[in-house]
């Protein structure tokens, strides 16, 4: 049982209410958000009508499924960050897979600052591959990638297609791609995906 000062304390933060606001904008169920957490709707209903204040772990299950940090329900309304510069020193560049030993990409996240992004994006560099050794992965949702520099063979199942400076392409990413640069010049694209 929580004393009445935390309870007050926990209320201000109004998780219930942004939890509710999240799921029916998402358009979830109880019950399917119960499959997706492996919490009962019932503690469900009880989160999102304050009669119970989740542990953190419990209230983390629940971030992961909407794409969310936890800072989504312990932010102030007033004071989420809505606009959201990524300054190019700030940026960490990293390899498609840590310890892998052909790396096919190295990217940079772009909106990592962003809260409750309904997007992501990143500046990809690609390395070059054999066709044999491109690793094909997938995502739910969508991708988008603009390429800026250098030439780009994107796998989309059995097919590759050749991607160039000014292109575009747009594809269901729950098919398994995966990328490679082609010739020796630097290739790098944008990339944004959303679920």
């Amino acid at each position: 049982m929580l004393s009445p000062t935390l309870q007050e304390g926990l209320q201000r933060y109004l998780i219930g209410e942004k939890l509710r606001a999240l799921r029916l904008r998402k358009k979830v169920g109880l019950v399917d958000l119960g499959r997706h957490t492996g919490l009962s709707p019932a503690l469900l209903s009880k989160i999102e009508r304050g009669k119970l204040f989740p542990t953190l772990p419990t209230l983390l299950r629940i971030a992961m499924v909407f794409s969310v940090g936890l800072e989504f329900f312990f932010t102030d309304e007033h004071k989420r960050r809505v606009v959201s510069i990524v300054r190019r020193e700030e940026r960490l560049r990293l390899p498609e897979k840590p310890d892998a030993g052909e790396v096919a990409f190295h990217f940079e996240c772009l909106d990592f600052l962003a809260v409750e992004r309904k997007l992501n994006a990143y500046y990809a560099e690609f390395e070059p591959l054999a066709p044999a050794n491109v690793r094909l992965h997938q995502h739910s949702g969508i991708e988008f990638m603009y390429i800026l520099s250098g030439k780009l063979g994107l796998r989309i199942g059995e097919e590759e297609n050749a991607l160039e400076q000014g292109d575009a392409i747009y594809f269901d990413s729950n098919l398994p791609h995966g990328y490679r640069r082609i010739g020796n010049a630097v290739c790098s694209a944008l990339v944004v995906t959303a679920p």
